[in-house]
């Protein structure tokens, strides 16, 4: 693309009127969408490539501050338009991913979501906003640049699900659920707030498996997977932990909240009715381990792990189809 050093002098207002005009011409060329602000953030400039990609023409912006219309539903600066109001300090808030953050006046770099009303689709843009100064040292105009990302963006978050959800069930991943009870454990620990994990087992399910087949054993696992996900908050997380197995992070929880979550874990799931051709007449079933914890230096989310892991286990020894909660004293209630 053209310098910024070559357009500050074909810009510049003590220019010719050619070199002026050539300016316009070569913008106007450019197959990378650009508008040109001046100082007070008019636009001077909205070339085709810019029509093409907002869908806005440029008669309805030159000369308005009108042209946040054509990226969001409500007012907000553009790149551009903090470089000019000198809020480069403010990028990191309006933009999710700002790129490189320079000193006021200099270059800045930003990638974000925009709504464009006029297309009616969102767009992934990469803007890159640059000053004009004139012979002074004074800013004349802003050039911003556009790139529409939306198709890497959207490959990018596919390859982000494919590295933290389950093939089958779609649920987090293992990785997904370590790295999201460290993360809440930590919150937990800084906002002093308990931490409730819940460890969810289908009875008997080799047998099943078996019976059924792999692909039986597949359908009855998502079956279950959309179950236990159906009573689950917000803020809660619900993994694959591997096999048949799932586990359940409820942050800020106490284990009285955690028991009455479990057993309508168990209940949902146990009206499912997933026959179990291993016995005729009975359904398939699952166990769940409950344990709360306070976050604190002493200990740690492993511990928790461990605490809901051997309370599944009493939950399987005491005959399935069962909740179990921790026996310690210093379980929060």
């Amino acid at each position: 693309m053209t310098s910024t050093t070559t357009l500050q002098r074909l810009m510049d207002t003590t220019g010719t009127n050619p070199d002026r005009a050539f300016a316009h011409q070569l913008m106007e060329m450019l197959a990378i969408p650009v508008f040109v602000l001046d100082a007070t953030s008019r636009v001077m400039i909205w070339n085709r490539a810019c029509e093409r990609l907002t869908g806005v023409a440029s008669v309805e912006v030159i000369g308005t501050r009108e042209h946040w219309r054509s990226f969001f539903d409500q007012e907000r600066p553009t790149l551009a338009d903090q470089l000019i109001q000198e809020r480069g300090g403010d990028i990191a808030q309006l933009h999710p991913r700002p790129g490189s953050l320079h000193a006021p006046g200099a270059h800045l770099s930003a990638e974000s979501w925009c709504d464009m009303p006029r297309v009616g689709k969102r767009r992934y843009l990469a803007a890159d906003a640059s000053p004009i100064f004139d012979e002074r040292g004074k800013l004349s105009a802003v050039v911003q640049t556009l790139r529409d990302m939306t198709e890497e963006k959207h490959a990018q978050l596919a390859l982000e699900q494919l590295a933290t959800r389950d093939g089958l069930t779609g649920l987090a991943n293992r990785r997904c659920f370590d790295e999201t009870l460290h993360a809440e454990w930590a919150r937990a620990l800084r906002q002093r707030q308990p931490l409730s994990l819940l460890m969810v087992d289908v009875d008997n399910f080799k047998a099943y498996n078996d019976a059924n087949g792999h692909l039986g054993g597949d359908e009855c696992l998502k079956r279950i997977a959309t179950a236990v996900s159906s009573e689950m908050r917000a803020n809660d997380l619900v993994a694959r932990y591997g096999g048949e197995e799932f586990a359940v992070i409820l942050p800020n929880q106490s284990l009285k909240g955690a028991a009455v979550v479990a057993e309508r874990i168990r209940t949902r799931v146990e009206q499912l009715q997933v026959p179990n051709r291993m016995a005729p007449g009975e359904h398939v079933t699952v166990s769940i381990g409950a344990a709360t914890a306070l976050a604190s230096p002493e200990n740690s989310a492993s511990d928790l792990v461990a605490i809901a892991d051997a309370a599944l286990y009493r939950a399987k020894h005491m005959g399935r189809n069962r909740i179990s909660l921790p026996v310690a004293p210093e379980q929060p209630q």
